[in-house]
């Protein structure tokens, strides 16, 4: 059985390494703290904003009855403190939230392949349209959002595996 990052990697066309290669470059230090200001929604519109507008006004149906139970300004928040936490930054999303555990806060919601690109989708138009963040940061943070998009596919997958055995 493949390993979930296995999986993410084979479904992503990302290998791991440059998957992580957002862990070899501190880009919260290598863009600064006024560029993540400049993404937070609290201060402009940003980059969150952006992306979620896309995800809770997506035209296909399907798509956006994924986030109906969703409060968007709380998914604003969750995403940008991950993004800061997970680019380098404080640890903003563990303190308020703990262990981020992907896997399992992605549980509710059905993460499929074609929801997984949808998601892409979005946010690649959100850091196309960032003038503010240099090409490279920009692949390397596509790079580690495909790979993890489709590691919460794998981890659907196999919890949908598990709740068919008897």
């Amino acid at each position: 059985m493949h390993s979930l990052r296995q999986k993410a990697s084979e479904w992503s066309g990302i290998d791991t390494a440059d998957a992580f290669a957002i862990d070899d470059t501190n880009l919260f230090h290598k863009l600064g703290l006024q560029t993540f200001i400049n993404l937070s929604p609290i201060f402009t519109p940003g980059i969150f904003c952006s992306f979620s507008n896309g995800v809770y006004n997506d035209e296909e149906e399907w798509f956006r009855s994924i986030f109906a139970n969703s409060k968007k300004e709380e998914a604003i928040q969750n995403l940008y403190e991950f993004f800061v936490e997970r680019m380098g930054g404080p640890t903003l999303y563990s303190v308020r939230k703990g262990d981020p555990a992907l896997t399992g806060r992605h549980r509710p919601f059905p993460v499929t392949h074609q929801a997984a690109e949808r998601w892409l989708h979005h946010m690649e138009k959100a850091l196309e349209s960032t003038p503010y963040i240099d090409a490279d940061s920009k692949l390397k943070m596509m790079k580690f959002f495909r790979h993890t998009a489709f590691f919460l596919v794998a981890g659907d997958e196999l919890k949908n595996q598990n709740q068919r055995v008897p």
